[in-house]
């Protein structure tokens, strides 16, 4: 058996581990039998021993999955690293005894956890105020920002009212210079009017603006006549070219001319549409009875502003009115930005979120009722009906810009002809002739109090400068509430400036020439004495 052991080559032996090597096994005997030796087939038959695996290992291509997830793995280990030297820096560097951060604010840190360990006493005794007051905050901080999601939610949720562009409505006049102006007039006719009033309006406004809520019935009482009009490029008025106040003034008085007033009328000025109102007193005084305004706007940049009235005025308002002005005054252009993504986006809003504008209490109770809501939204769809920024740009920058005069010019003064030695000569002999310039009628002005859209500092400079202006204070009162839909302070502003109601005029009763309005300036003078 050994020779035949020897015998064997290798591929026999690789042969009996697969065909049957004729050993049994019995209890301690082992039985040889002679082997049955074949001629073994390598290429058809296969060791039971060979693991199926090593028949063809082909690598899976890896996906690009595969490769994000590691890329991102790396990182994030990288990362993680990163930030472990980071904190190990800023232990062994900035947060040592020896620090100079550690050593200002080593006191201070102190001296709160001090002050504030007294909240530790509602801790529960088993907590560790170290690890229990981060969790505190964590919490508090959550609880915050889903306050928080879910009031922009509820406030998301809210409808947003479109803005409707109405059918052309209004009545409209040929200027000398070939533009149309759109107006609007109610109170009596014109051949019964004891009084007319022409309101200009102010920014984000039309003629649909006028006095808020007026009656027609209270102004037939005391015989007025109130005309609104359109600005240009506002409304359904054409745009002018090259706008000023002085333009400004002059198609006042076409207006006037073309409706048949012929005698003085008055000027009604409310929040920026005073700039208009001034404009009329510099630039055609000679047609101006009287100016009624109401918490009227100056530029903010007038040079005889004080710094207390500058510094107050300045203060009350928000970051993004100081910023329009500012664009107003150097880059007007980029205020088309603005303007598009507020009243010219499409949609209405509150008027405190599209002018930028902080309120008093009076004044947040009105403008959320239904009243007052419906004419806002009104009044700025009639404005924007032309749906251009231009008309908008030109009134913020006439409202900053230089207007061509100061209200200095307006103090009633008294101007000699001639200069120098002569007319000083003439004047010890009584030839020189001497008139009085500015405006001589009558000016009131009504300011709340609690305005912060146009603060009072800004009517306390007026009555400093114009010192015959009358001005009436009112406390609690803020820039709304005391011009909208009030009937007993609308009888009131009248009862002020054409005293007790006499109803409109006959028809063959002439209208108060100027004469009247002078007459009416010196009863206000002799009653202010």
């Amino acid at each position: 058996m050994a020779d035949v052991a020897v015998a064997k080559s290798w591929r026999d032996e690789l042969a009996s581990s697969v065909e049957d090597s004729g050993i049994r096994f019995a209890g301690d005997a082992v039985e040889i039998s002679a082997p049955t030796y074949s001629t073994p087939v390598f290429e058809e038959k296969r060791s039971v021993y060979e693991s199926p695996a090593i028949e063809e290992v082909v690598a899976e291509p890896e996906s690009f999955k595969d490769q994000i997830e590691g890329f991102a793995k790396a990182w994030g280990e990288m990362l993680l690293e990163l930030m472990r030297g980071c904190r190990d820096v800023v232990q062994q560097s900035l947060l040592t005894e020896e620090s100079y951060i550690v050593q200002k604010t080593k006191g201070p840190l102190a001296e709160a956890s001090r002050r504030l360990s007294v909240l530790n006493e509602f801790l529960p005794e088993d907590r560790d105020p170290v690890h229990a007051w981060p969790v505190i905050f964590f919490v508090f901080i959550l609880a915050l920002s889903a306050l928080s999601v879910n009031s922009k939610r509820e406030a998301s949720g809210k409808l947003v009212k479109e803005v409707y562009i109405h059918p052309p409505s209004a009545t409209r006049i040929l200027l000398p210079d070939g533009r149309h102006m759109a107006y609007h007039e109610i109170g009596v006719p014109s051949n019964k009017a004891r009084y007319s009033i022409i309101a200009p309006h102010g920014f984000l406004s039309s003629r649909l603006g006028g006095i808020p809520g007026v009656k027609v019935s209270l102004l037939e009482e005391f015989g007025i006549r109130l005309v609104t009009y359109d600005l240009p490029g506002f409304g359904e008025s054409d745009p002018h070219p090259e706008r000023n106040l002085n333009s400004s003034a002059l198609d006042m008085q076409y207006l006037a001319d073309a409706l048949g007033v012929n005698s003085k009328f008055w000027v009604l000025g409310y929040s920026s549409g005073a700039i208009h109102a001034w404009a009329a007193m510099k630039f055609i005084p000679d047609r101006v009875a009287g100016v009624a305004m109401f918490s009227p706007f100056i530029n903010p940049y007038e040079s005889s502003m004080t710094k207390e009235e500058m510094r107050g005025t300045w203060n009350k308002w928000t970051r993004k009115r100081k910023l329009t002005y500012y664009l107003a005054r150097r880059s007007p252009k980029f205020l088309d930005y603005f303007y598009r993504r507020t009243f010219l986006s499409g949609k209405h809003g509150q008027i405190d979120k599209f002018m930028s504008l902080l309120l008093g209490q009076k004044d947040k109770a009105l403008i959320r009722e239904p009243a007052f809501e419906e004419f806002w939204h009104r009044d700025v769809e009639e404005s924007i009906r032309q749906g251009s920024t231009k008309p908008f740009i030109e009134e913020a920058s006439l409202q900053v810009s230089n207007w061509g005069f100061c209200l200095v010019d307006l103090q009633v003064q008294e101007k000699c002809s001639g200069k120098g030695i002569l007319s000083w000569l003439k004047f010890g002999y009584g030839q020189v002739r001497c008139e009085l310039t500015g405006f001589l009628g009558p000016v009131h002005i009504w300011q709340g109090l609690d305005d912060q859209v146009v603060p009072h500092e800004m009517t306390d400079c007026v009555a400093r400068i114009l010192p015959r202006v009358v001005v009436h204070k009112l406390p609690d009162e803020g820039h709304f509430s005391y011009f909208f839909f009030c009937d007993e302070c609308h009888r009131q502003m009248f009862l002020t400036i054409f005293g007790s109601p006499q109803g409109p005029l006959e028809e063959s009763i002439e209208a108060p020439t100027e004469e009247d309005g002078e007459q009416e300036a010196a009863n206000l003078n002799l009653a202010a004495e």
